[in-house]
Order: C-alpha cells, then structure tokens, then sequence
C-alpha cells in the first residue's frame, strides 16, 4: 500500500516536473515570436557600367551565416525590398546570370528602420568559382544537394559542393575520386582512395581528351595532355569541382578543350579568424595530418586576408609494399585595393614519394598465389621487390590574379602563372628476370609559364568578352635501361629528349541579353601549338643513336579554328533551357616523332571534336532536376609506325573517328527533415564510325554503355551522414595484334558497384571550438572485389583469360576516422 502511494506520489512530481519544463522552454519562444518582426532591408542592383540589373536574385539570411531566410526578385528598375524581419544581424547574398555574386555581411536590422543598399555587381565565370546559386534559388533540395547544375548553365556541368568534398569524400581522396559520382564518370585507384595516380573517363573520353584546370588555369603533361591526380591538388586543397563535359565556349582555353573541361577551384577565404588541425588515420596504415589557419580579414581597413594549409601523409597503401608519403603545403592571399580592384595570389607545393611500379596491376596468376592485395614483395632476389620501384615527384603551382573595374562597363582579368612537374621514376622493366639492363631510368620534367588575359565589357544588350591565353614550357624526357640491383645506367637511353612548346590562344565572345529570360552567346577561338624538338636519333624506342647525328632537331606546328554557339532560355524563374553547339582540338603528342631517327616528312593533323547537346535545369522547393541529350563526332589519334615499305618514311595509320551519343539526369529530391535523396544515370553508346576501317561499330574502350548513382543524405546543423553507391555498367577494353596494332572491343570488363558511407559530427556552437569535427569514412563498404581493366598477354582478336593478363582492381573497404580540432580566437 505504501510503495502504491509512493508511485502515485513519484507519478504526479514527474507529471508536474515535465510540465514545468515544458512551460519553460515554450515560454522563450512565445516570447520571441511577440518579438516585432517589421524590419525591412531595401536596395538598388547595377551592373559593372552602373544601369540597373532586373530579375535578379535577392536572399537575404538571418546570422550565423546557414540559416534560411527570405528572397525577393529586383524589378525592372533594379529595386528590391525585403520586409518582415526581425531586427538582428543579415547577410544579403545578390546573383544573376553573367555576374558574381555578391554578398554583404553582419547588417544590423532595426525595428522600424529600414536598411537601404547599393550593390554593383562584377562580371563572374562558374570556371572560377562555385555560385551560390543553390542559396539564393529558394530550393531547400538545391541547398542539401551534393552535387547539381545551375539555372544559368549553357552546357552539361555538374558542380561538386564544397560540402561534399568536406563531409561526403574520403579526407585523402584526390581529385579524380570527387566526381566519382557525377553523371556518367568512374574513376579507380587499385591502391586505395587517394593513394596512386588514378584516371576519370566520362562519354568516351579517356585522360588527355579533356582539360583540367586549377583556378581557371590549365596544367598537363606537355609531352601528351595528360594529367596526375596524385601530384598537383590534394582535396584538403580544395573548395568545389564545376564539371563541364563539352568542349566548352570559345572561352574555354587550354591544351585540350576536346571533350570537357574538369575545373577545380580553391577555396574560399574565411572571414574569420580561425585555426584548425586534423588527424586521420584508417586502413593500410594510412595516417593523414593536417593543420590550416585562416587569417580572416586583417591590416589597415581590414582589405588583407590569407589561408594556409599544411599536410603530411604517409601509408602502407591496400596493395602489398605499394607505399607512399607526401608533404605538401599551400597559401592563398588577397588583397583589396578597393572594392573595384583586388589582387590574388595562390602557392602550393608537393612532394610525393611512392613504391608504385609501372606495371598495369598483377597477373592472375600472381593474385592467385598471394591474394588480391598482392602487387609487390619484399625479396631483393625477385623482379617484384618493391625497392626496385620508386617515384619521386616534386610538383610546385604559383598564379598572381589582379582584377580591376575600369569603368563604362570595363573589367580585366589578369593571371599569369608557373607550374612544374618533376617525375623520377625507376622501375624494374622485367616480370621474369633481374639484369644489367631489366630496368629503367626515367625522368620527364616541365617547367611551364603562362598567362590569361581577359577584359569584358557590359553593356544594357549583353557581355562582350575578349582575350589570349599563352603558355611556354621546357620539357626534359629520357628513358635509359639500367641495373636494379645497383642502379648503374646504360651507356645510351632508349630515348631521351628535350623541346620547347608555346601555345597560344586568342578568342572573342558576346553574349547577348535579347530579352530578359533569353541569352545567346556565340564566339570564335583560335588555337596555335608550336613545338622544337631535340631528340637522339633512334629506331622508335628500342635503341640509342643509331649511326649518324647524336641528336636531331624537329618542328612542329598546329593550327586549329574553334567556333562555338549556345542558347539559354528561362521558362520560369526556376526552369531553364539550352541548347549549344561546340568545338574542341587536341595536339598530336610528341610521340609522333618516336620513329626511325625521328623522320617524319608529313605531320598528323590535330584531332578535334565537334559537340551538340541540349538539355534543361529545374529547381524546385523540394527538388532540382537536370538532364541533357548529346552528340560528339571526334577524331581519334593516329599511330605512328615505320613504313614497311620505304625504310626511312612514316606511315600514320588513323584508329578511326567515333561518335558519342546518349542520355544524362541527375536529381536531387527533398523528403523531410534535412533528408534528402540523390540520383543520377546515363545511357549512351561510344563507337567507331569510319566506314573505311575494321573497327567500324566497334565500341571505344573505357565507355560504359550505362552508370547509375544513388545516395541518401542527412544534413542537420551538427550532425550529417550519407551513403553513396556508384554502379559502372558494362564496357570492353581493347587488345593488341602482333604487329601492334590496336584491336578494338576484344576484352569485357563486367558491370562493378562502389558504395561509401559517411558520418561527421561539427561543433558549431559560435565558442572557441567551433568548426571542431569527427568524420568516420567507409570507402568500398561492401569490399567488392571486382576486374576494372585487363591488360591481356596474349595478342589477337580473341579474348582468353590467362594466367599472364594484367588486371586493374577495386581497392578493398578502407574505413578512416578523422578529429579536427577548431579554434576561433574571437568565437563566432
């Protein structure tokens, strides 16, 4: 009886509690919404010339910088007004097509007191940073996406968020593995996420058919466009992706604007003070530090401001003796010499040192009697020991950026840079045996110089946008067979050059405002390639100096001519429409000249590609859609191979042009309660089509005929987790004749998934500790193990598995924890 009455008791006192605590927590927030909300922020928008800008995008977001706010659309006057605010401090964010956008921080709101603005907006490019259009669209699901398009979009581009690459990629991932789940890409890294020298393709385009540019600028191999996703720009590094796969407008430059441009873009300058350090550390042994510091906004009126980040990663590597280990560092500065004139600089440097051999991956054989991890052992007496395999690659990447209004509509943009790449490399050449001469020394080193030189001019009709890039480089390459064991070279390389290239690309564009919702955009780019060559003559790679000159000088020179025209039309405020027509050329690759005592009497032409695709952007409040249909005719490459007939001649054999042609959606759908659900697919064929040559209809290597890609997030103030699946569907890779020629469409690679799974807690409290994170990565979370590419030993038109074939591997599941620890001297 008495535990009864005491249970009663204990029931009403927990009854009576809960509604005291109810009744307290209720009380704030009825005290808050009593609290006048008649604020009102007002404003004026012009362009660069000073005329109004209309239709344009006005949010404005309650502080800390995050929060939902309200949005408003300028008139015809450029005039908006924002009213029902509670007073408080605002962040005002302004975009509209053409233009950057711009942003206005801590405004005070007063009750009764409306705050009126003037902002003048500067001309913007996606290539050079991500917009926040997503922010300023009104579209929770544009906001949470992790990837997505934009209303303003002329071509297919898919830009990867700045919050992607912080919470939904691996810590040590590199470049190549941030578009990983982009419409119609796929990318591998047999040694696990970040830990090798990985490739992308996407619509048929193999590395070196595309550009890749850092801040707007391009870097590649100057001997074959081709890039280093292990070298050059760690993801720590970096701040988005804008994706575009076309070959661009006539102000897309660089070596190689053939079939899309992968442009990475740093990140943005904090504005506040803060310091953060990382430790990951996670499967293979791989250990990952980091430390950086954003000054925010310091010296006299506050126009200076600078981040720095450090790093130092070290791992076993999933595959057996593949190590690796880099330092790198990194500093972007800013300077405002007024609101009309800033001047930018950026710096990084790398240094990577790897085990990694030249070989394509191990045999069958070889994963059959080790296992699946198996690449290198650790016996002096095998032509596998991993100490007769090493990389070291210094890399450095400097730009100075001075942009400046002029006035009557008058901008310049001018960004000259230098870049190197300095790759040492030896390696044993022999999967049998260990000799005088079963290894090789290679070096291939470039110093480049470059600049991009922009103005625009905006006028009430349109943008007119005028410019040159160039670039000059000094290249240095050899290959010289050597001893493993001792590391004694031969006498005479198998080839060793040195030449200077210098390109050149002036170009003009206008885009035209014929109506409010209707841009059009043509203009004209003309390409020039020249290359001097200083090569030893030999028979096409086997031997050195063949009798006669030690050395033979070359040269080269490519012309190309690249038109380009697109449309963009918006429906609605939210839906948008294009259509484009465009043009891209790529230089043949020094190789030509890897011929008998370099002899070659009539160059190949450069290859190029001709683009048509249109498709749409949707952004609704709980869903953004975009989808796109192509076509692209491009020219393959051609081999150089020595005449049978006439011994000193070339004969150039063409390996036929190929069509692409197919479907790509993507979406992202709001479902509730910061959960949102991400898709993407494509569908498409990549085939031979000159009719003239045996491989006609024959798919192109590399070309999957369909990807899908799925992912749930959930993105709350503190907390975020995701998973991601990736299936690449079914494509072939090509085999080889005796004669060397290249055999198309010869080896299947099945359809393989990639599934990752995420989750990061922030603190993000405005204390001292803010932006302290816990991240726990699961890459391959399911460990497939699956065949990605095949190298096969036995020559011919028939496919037969063998013990001999190299094989390209799923890395098995790494899982990697990562804490960072925040500091902000003022608090937030």
């Amino acid at each position: 009886m008495i535990l009864k009455q005491n249970l009663c008791c204990a029931r009403r006192f927990l009854f009576l509690f809960c509604e005291l605590v109810a009744l307290f927590s209720v009380a704030p927030l009825r005290l808050q919404g009593q609290e006048s909300a008649n604020g009102t922020i007002t404003g004026t928008i012009f362009d660069p010339t000073g005329r109004a800008v209309p239709n344009a995008t006005v949010v404005v977001k309650a502080e800390p910088i995050g929060q939902l706010g309200k949005s408003g659309i300028t008139d015809q006057q450029g005039h908006f007004s924002i009213v029902g605010l509670r007073p408080g401090g605002y962040t005002v964010e302004v975009s509209a097509p053409g233009f950057a956008v711009a942003t206005r921080q801590r405004l005070q709101v007063a009750a009764e007191k409306p705050e009126d603005l003037q902002i003048a907006l500067s001309l913007g490019s996606v290539s050079e940073a991500i917009t926040v259009e997503a922010n300023t669209s009104g579209s929770v699901a544009a906001q949470l996406a992790p990837m997505d398009s934009i209303l303003e979009a002329r071509s297919a581009r898919t830009e990867v968020t700045p919050e992607f690459i912080q919470n939904f990629a691996s810590p040590v991932a590199d470049f190549s593995e941030l578009l990983q789940m982009a419409p119609g890409t796929f990318s591998v890294n047999s040694n696990g996420v970040g830990l090798g020298d990985s490739k992308t393709f996407f619509r048929g385009f193999a590395d070196g058919n595309y550009d890749v540019t850092f801040d707007g600028i391009p870097f590649n191999d100057t001997n074959d466009p081709t890039h280093h996703s292990w070298a050059f720009f760690p993801s720590p590094w970096l701040g988005g992706v804008d994706f575009d796969r076309s070959p661009g407008s006539a102000t897309t430059f660089g070596p190689t604007p053939f079939g899309g441009s992968i442009n990475l873009l740093s990140r943005d300058l904090g504005t506040q003070q803060s310091v953060r350090g990382s430790v990951s550390y996670g499967s293979f042994n791989t250990l990952l530090v980091d430390g950086s510091y954003d000054s925010g906004s310091f010296g006299p009126d506050k126009k200076s401001n600078f981040e720095l980040d450090v790093h130092h990663l070290t791992s076993d590597g999933f595959q057996t003796f593949n190590y690796q280990q880099r330092n790198a560092g990194e500093l972007k500065y800013q300077y405002k010499f007024s609101e009309k004139t800033v001047l930018a600089g950026f710096s990084g440097v790398v240094f990577l040192d790897s085990n990694t051999p030249n070989v394509k991956g191990p045999t069958r054989a070889q994963i059959a009697q080790f296992g699946y991890d198996f690449l290198l052992n650790n016996d002096p007496a095998s032509p596998f020991y991993f100490g007769y395999n090493t990389y070291h690659v210094p890399t450095d990447f400097e730009y100075v950026d001075l942009k400046s209004e002029l006035g009557h509509g008058w901008n310049i943009d001018f960004k000259p840079y230098t870049y190197s790449y300095y790759n040492a490399q030896f390696y044993n050449n022999s999967p049998t045996s260990l000799t005088a001469t079963s290894a090789v020394d290679k070096l291939n080193s470039y110093r480049k110089y470059g600049d991009n030189f922009v103005a625009n001019q905006v006028s009430k009709y349109g943008i007119l946008r005028v410019g040159m890039w160039y670039e000059w480089a000094t290249t240095n390459r050899y290959q010289i067979p050597s001893d493993p064991r001792t590391r004694v070279d031969a006498a005479l390389p198998n080839f060793h050059e040195r030449f200077y290239t210098n390109s050149y690309q002036p170009y003009a564009e206008y885009e035209f405002h014929a109506t409010s919702r209707l841009t059009l955009t043509g203009g004209f780019k003309f390409s020039r390639f020249n290359q001097d060559l200083t090569q030893f003559a030999d028979n096409g790679k086997t031997v050195g100096n063949l009798g006669g000159a030690a050395s033979i000088g070359h040269s080269a020179g490519y012309n190309s001519y690249l038109p380009a025209f697109d449309a963009n039309y918006r429906l609605l405020t939210n839906w948008s429409v294009y259509g484009q027509f465009a043009t891209g050329t790529k230089v043949p690759p020094s190789s030509v000249f890897d011929v008998k005592n370099a002899n070659v009497s009539l160059l190949p032409k450069p290859t190029s590609a001709k683009t048509v695709q249109g498709g749409t952007v949707v952004k609704l409040r709980r869903m953004t859609l975009n989808a796109d249909v192509y076509y692209t005719h491009f020219q393959n490459t051609y081999s150089a191979l020595p005449d049978p007939n006439v011994a000193t001649a070339t004969q150039y054999t063409a390996s036929g042009d190929s069509a692409t042609k197919g479907f790509e959606g993507e979406a992202n759908v709001y479902l509730t309660h910061s959960l949102s659900f991400y898709a993407n697919g494509t569908a498409g064929t990549a085939k031979y089509v000159t009719d003239n040559l045996a491989n006609h209809g024959l798919w192109v290597a590399n070309t999957p005929a369909n990807t899908q890609a799925f992912g749930l997030t959930y993105q709350q103030k503190y907390f975020d987790a995701a998973i991601f699946n990736k299936r690449v569907g079914p494509m072939w890779n090509d085999n080889t004749a005796t004669n060397g020629t290249t055999l198309n469409q010869v080896i299947p690679i099945e359809p393989f998934n990639v599934t990752n799974l995420f989750f990061n807690y922030t603190v993000r409290n405005g204390s001292r500790l803010d932006q302290t994170k816990f991240r726990l990565s699961f890459n391959n979370l399911f460990d497939q193990h699956n065949i990605t590419s095949i190298t096969q030993v036995a020559k011919g038109a028939v496919y037969l598995p063998g013990p001999g074939d190299s094989l390209g591997l799923l890395p098995g599941r790494s899982v990697t924890l990562t804490v960072t620890l925040g500091f902000s001297p003022k608090g937030r």
